[in-house]
């Protein structure tokens, strides 16, 4: 029963993801915002992820806490959505983005903690709860851009707010485990950071991830500006997420086989390649190519972390 809670919660957030990722830029566009502007906004969401997600979870350890402290967030994060109606403006629209992502990221980390502790005690398989979230992100991907094609950007919105308050709900079934309170009132980071392998799997990690930071940003106002159309950019989102279904899918079986650390550099690898096609082309089918390797790019890399 508990994997079922935690897949559920993992469709419902990764289906808002399959909204914002592939459509925000268009929606920021619609407010007239420019270039410089947009990407400033895209930017500023993982840097308050990678500052307030550890200092939440520093909470919810030191309390024993996980679904109360993810319900909580999710209702913020929902409610501080909800304000993006109300504005136009580059600064408000950047105080509210940081604010819902604030919010919105730091949840996730603590249903991960939550899906750890059930892979542990229950011998539950940890891709085959994550795959639903990839389902999800190419559902939404794919039908927010049916969906948005011939409409008013302002579809967007209101599809993610729909997503928010449906996530909120799946946090009311989340497993009601309570863990052991951390007693240490420092800053277990610290710790962490004096771990050296732990420290350059950090690095090549996140430089990783921060290698997607072009393509989440700007690929479907590029898309858009040379003819794709949305229900298209919502095809190319989706199919590297299907390679990344695989991947989880199979995620016990490539892990006996291939050590977290080599599945970083496959990532790492499958990077150079991915990002030197969609450099220097827009030639479709080396499109769809490229985009299938969001499997390894982001997949392997996740997986290895984890």
């Amino acid at each position: 029963m508990n994997p079922t809670r935690l897949a559920l919660y993992y469709a419902a957030y990764f289906a808002v993801i399959g909204i914002l990722m592939p459509f925000w830029p268009i929606w920021l566009e619609g407010k007239g915002l420019d270039a410089v502007e947009i990407g400033f906004i895209l930017a500023s969401a993982p840097f308050v992820r990678a500052i307030g997600s550890p200092l939440i979870a520093q909470v919810a350890d030191r309390r024993g806490l996980r679904r109360p402290i993810i319900i909580v967030l999710t209702a913020s994060a929902t409610i501080s959505f909800a304000i993006f109606n109300y504005i136009d403006d580059f600064w408000p629209i950047v105080i509210v983005t940081i604010l819902f992502f604030m919010l919105f990221s730091a949840s996730q980390p603590l249903a991960e903690s939550l899906t750890m502790h059930v892979v542990r005690n229950e011998g539950a398989n940890y891709g085959r709860m994550r795959l639903w979230g990839s389902v999800t992100f190419i559902l939404a991907a794919v039908g927010g851009g049916y969906i948005l094609e011939g409409r008013s950007v302002n579809i967007i919105f209101y599809l993610s707010l729909f997503g928010l308050l449906i996530l909120f709900v799946t946090c009311m079934f989340l497993p009601k485990f309570r863990f052991p309170a951390d007693a240490d009132k420092g800053f277990p980071i610290l710790k962490l950071l004096k771990i050296k392998p732990f420290v350059w799997m950090l690095i090549a990690a996140a430089l990783i991830q921060s290698s997607h930071a072009v393509v989440y940003s700007f690929s479907t106002i590029h898309w858009k500006s040379i003819g794709f159309s949305e229900s298209l950019i919502g095809i190319l989102w989706a199919e590297g997420v299907v390679a990344e279904i695989i991947l989880f899918q199979y995620s016990s079986l490539v892990l006996n086989r291939i050590s977290p650390t080599m599945l970083i550099v496959i990532a790492a690898a499958a990077g150079i390649i991915r990002w030197s096609i969609m450099g220097y082309t827009d030639f479709l089918p080396a499109l769809f190519f490229a985009q299938v390797l969001h499997g390894l790019t982001f997949g392997a890399a996740h997986l290895g972390a984890i």
